[in-house]
């Protein structure tokens, strides 16, 4: 491989020719081959976003040559479009604070720059990756201000595939509302309910996921770009904090606005810490509803069979036959790795010192990585799962008619003491809770008939007795 020398403040390093980075990227290969990983798609992009709006407001301010900022702009103008995607090369795991990342995305862009200039890579004369693509700029408020555009960008990504999901879990209420079953409390039997009470109260969880992600969506609209280095705006015009806002919110779309308190905001991963701990909520009601979805199909023949999910792959290299809830496992482990990424973002947060928290690139990684496998894994789950799903309705009626639960029903006439005896008598026997009370004389036929009627056992009210 040929390579070309390039200087940095610590002096020469060599750079493969073809490369657009240069010295102190090639000095952060060399000292964090950590996971063999690449950062995430979507902070490039926003650093991307970063300088190129920074960019533009150099230039606005008359700070930065006009040529020179044209030249940075189509460089990562080619960059957004893809066209360098294989040149940001740093490790997620790196040098605290992210300064490997920033100075990768600031030498690509000064390479590039240059070319289009006339020069060649590695002739910082012409654009100077610090002195030219970071103008006004520190890692430190370049780094939090692309971690908060990447959120926003991996937020709306994942939002869609929650919704379909929602709705999904509603149209299965919808489709099973009429089909009742046992339901079932610690395990054991309980009063009856509907198989599409069920699946309506896992869009309900859903839906209050996504409200409890969308009220995080403020914290990380709010920029702390033009803070420099530890917030106190040193080197950055006023005139280019105003600026730089104005186009990013224009590039992106996104609503943002400055930072109130530019300090605080270096200094604080308040808004990353609250968007994680909504992923986590989000995880744990995905594997709360796929592992009752486990179970509701566990079977065919030795399991609860109340439910088929549909089949997607052979589940067994030894039992012919043999087919698992592979799409309901798979959402439990990506909610489990979401869950445990929220205990390094919590600590990372903590980390923290001073004017600035160095963990930034561990927070960074965590998060996306974690929207980008749950925006993945929820859109499988919907549509190779929970689309698919049939009610085995003969079994959920069974169930519910030899269900010790079913007693209950007789507690507001005949006392709690009275219907725990048919209960028991019910379990010793075997015989149903209707059996019972028609051998005892309980009630009469009619009253008996209306009081188990079972539809109205699954509403709220007194069953057999008419409110007035």
């Amino acid at each position: 491989m040929t390579t070309r020398l390039e200087k940095d403040t610590l002096g020469t390093m060599e750079v493969p020719a073809a490369a657009y980075y240069g010295a102190q990227t090639a000095r952060a290969v060399a000292n964090f081959p950590i996971s063999g990983l690449r950062p995430h798609p979507a902070l490039v992009w926003a650093t991307l976003v970063v300088k190129k709006c920074a960019a533009r407001a150099n230039m606005a301010t008359g700070r930065l040559a006009v040529e020179v900022g044209t030249a940075i702009v189509q460089a990562a103008d080619e960059a957004l479009a893809g066209k360098l995607a294989d040149q940001f090369v740093v490790d997620p795991f790196q040098a605290g604070a992210g300064t490997s990342h920033n100075m990768n995305v600031n030498e690509v862009l000064a390479n590039r720059a240059a070319e289009l200039l006339g020069g060649n890579r590695g002739d910082t004369v012409l654009v100077h990756p610090n002195d030219h693509v970071n103008m006004a700029q520190s890692t430190n408020d370049v780094f939090p201000t692309a971690m908060r555009l990447a959120c926003l960008r991996m937020e709306g990504e994942l939002r869609p595939e929650l919704e379909g999901l929602a709705a999904e879990l509603r149209r299965k209420g919808r489709e099973f509302d009429r089909i009742l079953k046992s339901g079932r409390t610690h395990l054991q039997d309980a009063v009856p309910i509907r198989l599409g009470q069920e699946f309506a109260a896992y869009a309900v969880a859903i839906e209050k996921s996504l409200a409890g992600i969308g009220r995080c969506i403020p914290g990380l609209r709010e920029l702390g770009i033009g803070g420099t280095a530890v917030g106190t705006g040193l080197n950055a015009e006023a005139r280019y904090i105003e600026l730089v806002i104005g186009e990013i919110a224009r590039e992106t779309g996104f609503p943002v606005s400055g930072s109130a308190d530019l300090v605080e905001t270096t200094q604080n991963m308040d808004p990353f810490v609250a968007f994680s701990a909504t992923l986590k909520g989000l995880a744990v009601n995905l594997v709360r509803i796929a592992n009752d979805l486990r179970l509701l199909a566990s079977g065919p023949r030795t399991g609860l069979a109340e439910i088929t999910l549909p089949p997607v792959q052979p589940g067994s290299s030894i039992m012919p036959g043999k087919v698992n809830p592979v799409m309901a496992e798979v959402t439990d482990m990506v909610a489990f790795q979401v869950i445990g990424a929220d205990t390094v973002v919590t600590l990372a947060a903590q980390a923290g010192q001073l004017e600035l928290n160095v963990m930034m690139p561990v927070i960074a990684f965590n998060l996306l990585f974690s929207c980008e496998i749950l925006k993945n894994v929820v859109g499988k789950f919907r549509d190779s799962c929970i689309a698919g799903i049939t009610a085995n309705e003969g079994r959920c009626r069974r169930y519910m008619e030899e269900s010790v639960g079913l007693a209950t029903v007789l507690a507001p006439y005949l006392g709690y003491a009275a219907a725990a005896e048919v209960a028991k008598e019910s379990q010793k026997t075997g015989r149903s809770v209707k059996e019972i009370i028609e051998a005892r004389e309980l009630l009469s036929p009619e009253a008996m008939t209306k009081i188990l009627d079972p539809y109205p056992l699954t509403s709220p009210g007194i069953p057999g007795k008419s409110e007035k």
